[in-house]
């Protein structure tokens, strides 16, 4: 994790004096820095939880995660308020601040508490011997090879089971939504004509509701399913209806051509007068469908693989990443509905898929209990 931080905060730091082949180097290298992060951090929590607390832990893991959505979108929309240029000045200041906030979050993994493993641990008299010290080193390295190829190959059995096939659905599902809400859904706002000179501002504001679902929707789940009162069905299933009839609303609300004009403004008319409460209410929407399909993505891989949660995790992020660039590929040149549809479809086949995962996990629970 704190690799991954340092990853990032080089990334960051790019943009205070940017280059071109700075900026596509460090996109690569910031890459690499989110599979790390996103598999590790899994793993930690998982390592700090158990069966009557993962649920709650995933779901205030998603609610802070998303405060960033929240207060960046904030300080945009009021620090960018009215302003024509985006000048040198203004870049530097913002991206200095978020270079000192992140080293300082990469600096509290270090305040992390470890979990107990059982280690060689040399004795004293060991441990003076500087040929004992080289080979301690030594072992540590062949170890540390051995480890990795070992998680490798645990990584492509794991694949293979019954389980991550069936999830592998509901992962696609959230890396198509993940750039729908990310990329597109904005996009779509800031090229609506009905809106008028607010349609760029509105991009930030729906960010900013967006964050809003987010924290509510993991600050919830992480309350009401501390004590394990719903299951995970349950909120998987309320994230599907949610996104639906926010995905139905877009369709009314937004022009069917938003996607794919973004420099010049869409020209076709959606079936409704476009309205910016019902737009801002989609964004809220689909922040909080998100926090429920993620939150109950972790838990379940939690619950699942606690002993292999670090491939677990690996595999999640890869195929999320995987159909998350997909859509960005084909958000430009697909119209509206059609994203829409492919998303409904994916949806409802990935909520069926966990539905079974979920059964699955219940049936050998009760099968070692009994």
């Amino acid at each position: 994790m704190f690799l991954s931080g340092v990853l990032y905060s080089g990334y960051i730091a790019v943009f205070i004096i940017p280059s071109t082949w700075s900026f596509y180097f460090t996109s690569v290298i910031i890459g690499i820095g989110a599979a790390m992060l996103w598999t590790a951090q899994g793993h930690f929590l998982v390592e700090n939880s158990d069966a009557s607390t993962i649920n709650r832990n995933t779901g205030l893991f998603w609610a802070l995660l998303q405060c960033s959505m929240l207060f960046g979108n904030l300080y945009v929309y009021f620090d960018w308020k009215g302003k024509t240029e985006f000048s040198d000045r203004d870049r530097k200041i913002m991206f200095i601040a978020l270079l000192v906030i992140s080293v300082l979050g990469t600096l509290s993994f270090l305040a992390l508490r470890k979990v107990c493993q059982e280690e060689d641990v040399l004795s004293e008299e060991e441990g003076r011997s500087l040929l004992s010290t080289r080979l301690k080193y030594k072992q540590r390295a062949t170890s540390a090879v051995m480890e990795a190829k070992t998680e490798f190959k645990t990584m492509l059995e794991i694949f293979k089971t019954k389980t991550i096939l069936l999830l592998s659905f509901c992962m696609a599902y959230s890396g198509l939504e993940l750039s729908f809400y990310s990329g597109v859904y904005g996009t779509c706002i800031g090229a609506t004509t009905h809106f008028g000179d607010a349609a760029r501002g509105l991009i930030g504001i729906s960010g900013i509701v967006l964050g809003i679902g987010e924290i509510v929707g993991g600050g919830l789940f992480g309350i009401v399913l501390k004590n394990n009162r719903f299951r995970r069905t349950s909120v998987v299933f309320l994230g599907m209806v949610v996104h639906f009839v926010a995905f139905y609303l877009i369709f009314l609300n937004i022009p069917d051509d938003a996607p794919v004009v973004f420099q010049t403004s869409s020209q076709h008319k959606p079936y409704l007068i476009p309205s910016v409460s019902i737009a801002l209410l989609c964004s809220f929407l689909l922040g909080l469908g998100d926090s429920c399909f993620n939150t109950q993505l972790y838990s379940i891989l939690g619950r699942a693989f606690a002993e292999q949660s670090a491939p677990a995790f690996a595999i999640f992020k890869f195929i999320q990443s995987i159909f998350a660039a997909v859509a960005f590929f084909y958000s430009g040149y697909i119209l509206l509905s059609w994203q829409l549809l492919v998303m409904v479809i994916m949806g409802f086949t990935g909520t069926l898929c966990f539905f079974m995962v979920e059964r699955m996990q219940n049936m050998s629970a009760d099968t070692q209990e009994y």
